[in-house]
Order: structure tokens, then sequence, then C-alpha cells
């Protein structure tokens, strides 16, 4: 399996000024991200606002953004849903373009119980050769998958990892004591990275990264050679920004954010809609404490060629 590195930024969907998804775009932000720390994109997240995004969109970004990126990165699929049989489906199609992993959320809505939820991600795995990620956000599925079932999955060969944004450290614990060595276990919410990384987590599927992808590898680089006090300066620093991307529900604030600092991603599509005056002061004014590591003018330069 190749490694998919510690910092993965869950990249936004640009779309133009008619609400098309602007591919052109999104190549220049994914290669912009790889620029500024991340070690590869999650393409068709929940950033990605991958349930408003067609089959065929979520397609053409996968191959789009594997074009721009050539084997610079990794490129993991978001290919979940709450359909089991259309899931295996998108993920065959991923395979065939050639993405690296794919991405299995929690199925939501239909609320299923912790067997219906371990038949669901066995039947994905065993339907595709490639390295899986759980995500687990019971925020946005209601559904928690429980520490037992994700150690029953990480049995499962080519189920590799899992996204934890349940914000419940115990249950963190109990996953990364309880699996299989070398499966990998990321923080799901940035403001957890530092913790996670604490109680034997892997890296990050990051929002914020999309702004201070370097400073954000810098923390997990100095957590890991036992900086552990330089870390925490970092940690601590970001929070700010980290809790203003979070003003409004993922990816409104960061789409604003990129928009205001002079990246055209567009509006959120219906039905969510961007942030409220009161929230977009709270990023604006937000931003200006902070140094950003994208490298807004080399994009700018790509737009207009």
């Amino acid at each position: 399996m190749k490694n998919p590195g510690r910092l993965l930024t869950a990249m936004v969907t640009p779309f133009d000024a008619e609400g098309e998804v602007d591919y052109e775009q999104a190549k220049n932000l994914a290669r912009a991200l790889l620029d500024s720390g991340s070690d590869g994109l999650i393409i068709s997240g929940t950033t990605g606002e991958s349930p408003t995004l067609s089959r065929e969109e979520k397609l053409r970004l996968f191959t789009e953004v594997k074009s721009a990126i050539a084997n610079r990165g990794t490129i993991i699929a978001g290919t979940g849903s709450y359909n089991t049989r259309e899931s295996q489906e998108l993920t065959k199609e991923a395979e065939r373009i050639g993405v690296d992993a794919c991405l299995l959320v929690v199925p939501y809505y239909n609320r299923p119980t912790q067997q219906g939820l371990f038949e669901h991600f066995e039947a994905i795995a065993q339907a595709t050769t490639l390295p899986c990620i759980l995500y687990n956000v019971p925020s946005r599925t209601v559904a928690n998958l429980d520490s037992d079932t994700v150690i029953k999955l990480s049995q499962i060969d080519n189920i590799v990892g899992v996204k934890e944004a349940s914000g419940n450290l115990r249950q963190v614990a109990e996953i990364v004591q309880g699996t299989r060595d070398g499966f990998l276990v990321y923080s799901g919410n940035d403001g957890d990275t530092l913790l996670i990384l604490a109680l034997g987590g892997y890296g990050v599927i990051s929002v914020a990264s999309h702004l201070v992808g370097i400073q954000i590898k810098e923390m997990i680089e100095r957590f890991l050679s036992s900086r552990t006090q330089e870390a925490a300066s970092i940690h601590r620093h970001l929070l700010p920004l980290i809790n203003a991307m979070f003003v409004n529900p993922n990816p409104m604030p960061v789409k604003y954010a990129l928009n205001y600092l002079g990246f055209p991603a567009g509006k959120p599509r219906l039905p969510l809609v961007k942030p409220d005056e009161k929230s977009a002061e709270i990023i604006r004014a937000t931003l200006k404490n902070y140094k950003i590591d994208l490298p807004l003018a080399s994009l700018s330069h790509k737009k207009q060629n």
C-alpha cells in the first residue's frame, strides 16, 4: 500500500459563478495544497460537498485531480454513502481511474446497527483492491461507528485506517489499542489532532490545512520528534483559526475564507449557503491574525493563464 501521508486535506470543490464544478480551479487548488504541506487530498468528502455532487462530477474530479498532481501526493476518493451498492460501484469506478485509496463514511440517515455497519464496510472492501479508510462522524451521520466494530473491521486486509471525528478520545484510545498493527488512525477534527497523536494516532484529515498546512505539518513533525512543547504551542496558536473554520457548518467558512483571500472557490451548493455577516466578520477578523500558507499569488497567476 502506498503510504497516504500524515497530513491529508479534505479539499473543497470549487464552483464557478453558475454553480458548476470548476475543474481547472480544482486542479490549481490540488497543486497548491501539496505545495503548502499536504501529503495527499480527500476528493469529494464532506468538505468537498459530496452529497450535492453527481456521480459523473465525482468521477471527473478524481480524474482531473489525478492528472494535475500525478504522483506528487495521494488521492483518496470519497466513495461511501448510505447506499452500499452505489458505494461499491463508485469505488470500483474510482479504482479504474487510479486513485490511491477510498474514504467510506458511516451511512447517514438510515441509522444502521453495528452489525449493519460492519457488513456495509465489509461489502465495499470486498468489491475493491483499494485501501479503504473508514470515516466516523456521528455529528453528521447520527450513527457512531463503535470502537469494537472498527477493531473487527481492521482485520480485513484492505481496510487500513479510520478518520475519527467523534470527538470521543476514549473511543480513539480503544481503537488505537485494539486494531491490528499498521492500522492508521486519523484525527477528523483539526482541534483534536495533537491529542490523537498523543494517543498513538497517525495524522489528520484536515480542513484548516487549506490555509495553514505548513504550520499543521510542522506541529505534527515536532510532536513526532519529541518536541512536544513546541507542538503544543503551535496547536494552541492555531485553535482560534480552527474554531473560526467551524463557526458555521463545514465547508461554508473555509470556502468563504478562500474567496476572501483571493482564491475563487465559489459559493456552496444548496442547501448550504455562504456564512451570515456575523459569522463572516468572525472569519475575516480571525484571518488577520495568521500567516496563510496557501500560495495565493501562484493560484491567481494560474487562474489567469
